[in-house]
């Protein structure tokens, strides 16, 4: 990977950390507790307990791809980024670019 492409991928993980953030504080806020004395009835407040539920998944994803940003925006100067953990060759560019945190190419992912 060339400098250019380095500078690139450091950009796009900084702007990736920052819309992490937003999005798990959001989440933060759509899990907090439904409080029982709350005068909604019974339907609403099931369809209140799956939406937190969902949004519960959604926060602990989100938390995960924070962890894993910050993972790579540590290891972006090794000399061994953007090299599949499993086969060692390279990621595709391309991949890197639309998932910073990759840490395997395509076909190890799968």
């Amino acid at each position: 990977m060339n400098k250019a492409e380095l500078d690139t991928v450091l950009k796009i993980i900084i702007e990736e950390i920052s819309k992490t953030d937003s999005a798990i504080a959001s989440y933060k806020e759509l899990t907090k507790p439904i409080s029982p004395e709350n005068a909604i009835g019974r339907v609403s407040r099931m369809d209140a307990i799956n939406n937190k539920s969902v949004n519960d998944a959604a926060l602990k994803k989100a938390e995960q791809k924070l962890s894993n940003l910050k993972i790579a925006l540590s290891n972006i100067n090794d000399t061994d980024f953007g090299i599949c953990f499993k086969c060692k060759n390279n990621i595709p560019i391309g991949r890197i670019l639309l998932m910073p945190h990759a840490r395997f190419c395509v076909q190890c992912a799968s």
